[in-house]
């Protein structure tokens, strides 16, 4: 979702070429091929086929393929996005190199050094030449970590790019539905819920995935919930036998693309999500979204936007679930430059900075 915008972007500008790179940390085949043909993403030229693996030998699995990439590639500058372990291990890579490091996402923290995204967020701003934020207080934690202004450039959220480019192509909610006889069986008034989750913190922790499990089936109970279903959390729903606590209120499904999952947000009466993603998908959209973390990354979500953070504490879900029902839920505002053209910011500043003509 963040590199399809970027690409495009890249292919209009003279003198801006890229290759691209896939290091294969998202591994699934279907989901990955179902996201690069329905964002119109050009195949990369490489694919590293990573797979998966603890973050310490992911992180050095990467890096060590990426090596091998940069020895056949005259390269000024190495582009990464967001937070997972490609964006630190190819920063890492490019920076031992001597290599200039882009960062797109930039400035984000939640202030848990518990989550590995944030380790890859502060470590790659450190590391990074020219650091493209989403919101302006991005700025502000750059500068706390002693990042010089004259690096950074507010361009907007590539995020949004995507979904403002693709909302017009997305089925709708209903069509998604009708496609999985048990949601639709739930699901016989257009009234539901939408639910993700994924984190670790709340999939591998068979306590706390019990207590959300056990909260989300009795909201399935009031509106009916659709899920989703996350390989690595099917997996650990599979081992630990919770998936039976379901009753007919909350649908699992399959992974779904991109498309898919779009139309299913756009139609969703709230979103339960633990994605840093659909925080701010669902802020565009005016969708309410309640977070099951304890923080977020992406403030701007909550103090302008329609997300609410309650964590996995099955009082504060229901009393946030209770409000959206009575009154709606936060109306919010779609933030500065969440307006569709982050990435030709992104190029065009790249132009200024490579001193292309």
């Amino acid at each position: 979702m963040k590199i399809a915008p970027i690409m495009r972007a890249f292919s209009t500008r003279v003198g801006l070429g890229a290759t691209l790179v896939h290091t294969g940390q998202h591994y699934d085949e279907d989901m990955k091929s179902s996201f690069f043909r329905q964002l119109e993403i050009p195949e990369p030229q490489v694919d590293l086929g990573v797979g998966s693996g603890s973050h310490a030998v992911q992180t050095a699995e990467i890096m060590r393929r990426f090596d091998e990439v940069l020895d056949k590639l005259e390269s000024d500058a190495v582009l990464v996005v967001g937070d997972v372990n490609s964006t630190i291990a190819c920063s890492l890579v490019a920076a031992k190199r001597d290599l200039k490091v882009v960062h797109v996402e930039a400035g984000l923290r939640s202030y848990d050094k518990q989550m590995p995204e944030e380790l890859n967020r502060v470590l790659t701003d450190q590391l990074s030449d020219l650091l493209f934020t989403t919101e302006r207080g991005a700025a502000d934690n750059l500068a706390r970590e002693g990042i010089s202004a004259d690096k950074i450039r507010f361009v907007g959220n590539v995020m949004i790019d995507t979904l403002l480019r693709n909302r017009s192509r997305c089925p709708s909610a209903l069509d998604v539905i009708a496609g999985f006889p048990p949601a639709a069986a739930s699901v016989y008034d257009g009234r539901f819920g939408l639910v993700t989750l994924h984190r670790p913190s709340n999939v591998d922790d068979e306590a706390v995935l019990a207590r959300l499990v056990g909260v989300l089936n009795d909201i399935g109970r009031e509106l009916p919930l659709v899920f989703p279903v996350h390989p690595r959390t099917r997996r650990r729903i599979d081992a630990t036998g919770l998936g039976r606590r379901f009753g007919p209120g909350v649908a699992m499904l399959p992974p779904l693309g991109y498309l898919e999952m779009l139309g299913l947000m756009s139609g969703a009466r709230v979103v339960f999500t633990d994605s840093g993603g659909l925080q701010e998908e669902t802020t565009a959209l005016g969708v309410p979204c309640v977070t099951l973390r304890e923080g977020t990354e992406r403030p701007i979500t909550v103090t302008e936007g329609t997300n609410t953070i309650v964590g996995s504490d099955p009082e504060r879900i229901w009393a946030c679930f209770r409000e959206i029902m009575a009154t709606g839920g936060k109306r919010g505002r779609v933030p500065e430059l969440w307006d569709g053209h982050a990435a030709e910011r992104i190029a065009d500043e790249l132009v200024r900075w490579a001193g292309l003509p």
